[in-house]
Order: structure tokens, then C-alpha cells, then sequence
């Protein structure tokens, strides 16, 4: 299944969850029951047990990313308590809202035996919530309204839109690692100094 920013980059199927990833467990399937092994229709809604899912390599490497802000217990939330929701474009998604953030994440189970993580990402819900939690610093909230905005439009310059962004910890974007400061109208990489003013500009030029 294809996921939002360029599925799991890998044929194999993903390592299944086990304890050491602090994902909370639950109960497998409505009575208790092992969960089915094999792929299931693509009408049938996924599982609500976190414990049940692999990893693709691309979730992983979300888990790493600066200014990515998805956990495996956020993506655990999400599961458990989000709202389901079928995309055309990704397959299910489970978004959860805490403190003005809304934690999207992606699940697969008919190209695989088992029910994957496919990918997942942050959005801003309700900017004055962000920026009036104690969990979110300035810096948390202009990076994900800033990554939010680069990949929503990503084919098009958007130097109004990084304008009012203050980002001072570099985040990595299209192998550039980009920061911005107020007023200015693109984003700036850390390493080679190149700047931007959209995602495609970020995914063509190698960073040097």
C-alpha cells in the first residue's frame, strides 16, 4: 500500500512488534482471540490492537527523524483512541488529537501477513492549544506548521507561508537539513547552505 510520503520503501515483510518498543499491549481481537495471520479484505476496518502491528522500514526511520514528533506510543494512541478514517491515496489512517496536535499514522494488512505500520506524521489541530500546552515549545510548533505547509504544497514556492516560522533546530527534509529564521522567505540548509523555497526545490538538489 502506497503511504503519503513514499510508502515503506521496502519488498520484505517488517519485524513484528515485541515488547522492548514500549508499545502498550491489548487484548487480540474482541474476545481475546489471535488475530488473523493472513491479508484481510481492504473494506474490513484494521485492528484496534497496537501489539498486532510490524514496522515498515519507513515508519522506522520516521521514529528518528528531527522534527517528525511520532512515537511508537503516540502511534499506540492513535490506534486505540483515533478516529479511522479510509484515504484513497494512503488506506486507513488513525488521527488522534492531544494538546492541539493531531498524530496521523497510517496502517496496511493486505499486502502482508500481518498488519503493518505503514507511515505517519504530525499536523497542527488548533494552533492557540499548541502554543498554550506545556508539552510544546515555539520551536516544536512553527517546525510542524512549517513541514505541515512544505508538503502540502509541495510543487509550489510558498515564501509567505515560511515567512512567519522560527526554527532554529535543523529538521531533515529531501536529505537537507533546514532551519528558518522570522522573516525570511525560504528555508536554509544547515549543511550546505543552499536555500528553499519549496518541498520539490528540497527533493532536487542534493545536499553537497
Amino acid at each position: 500500500m502506497a503511504s503519503r510520503q513514499g510508502g515503506s520503501g521496502t519488498g520484505r515483510v517488517p519485524d513484528p512488534i515485541s515488547d522492548d518498543v514500549s508499545l502498550p499491549t491489548a487484548p487480540h481481537g474482541p474476545h481475546g482471540s489471535a488475530p488473523a495471520t493472513g491479508p484481510r479484505d481492504v473494506s474490513s476496518p484494521p485492528l484496534r490492537d497496537p501489539s498486532a502491528y510490524a514496522q515498515t522500514d519507513h515508519f522506522r526511520e520516521r521514529l528518528r527523524q528531527q522534527g517528525r514528533y511520532v512515537t511508537l506510543a503516540s502511534a499506540s494512541e492513535a490506534i486505540r483512541r483515533g478516529q479511522l478514517r479510509w484515504n484513497s491515496s494512503d488506506g486507513w489512517r488513525f488521527a488522534l488529537v492531544e494538546d492541539g496536535i493531531r498524530y496521523v499514522i497510517v496502517v496496511g494488512d493486505t499486502e502482508t501477513p500481518s498488519p503493518v505500520l505503514v507511515t505517519g506524521w504530525t499536523e497542527i489541530a488548533d494552533w492557540e492549544a499548541v502554543t498554550g500546552s506545556d508539552r510544546w515549545s515555539e520551536v516544536d510548533a512553527h517546525t510542524i506548521r512549517l513541514r505541515e505547509d512544505l508538503s502540502a504544497h509541495r510543487d509550489r514556492q510558498i515564501p509567505g507561508r515560511i515567512r512567519p516560522r522560527v526554527v532554529t533546530r535543523p529538521f531533515a527534509v529531501g536529505g537537507h537539513r533546514v532551519r528558518t529564521a522570522a522573516g525570511e522567505g525560504y528555508v536554509e540548509c544547515a549543511d550546505c547552505g543552499g536555500r528553499f523555497r519549496s518541498k520539490r526545490a528540497l527533493c532536487e538538489r542534493h545536499c553537497e
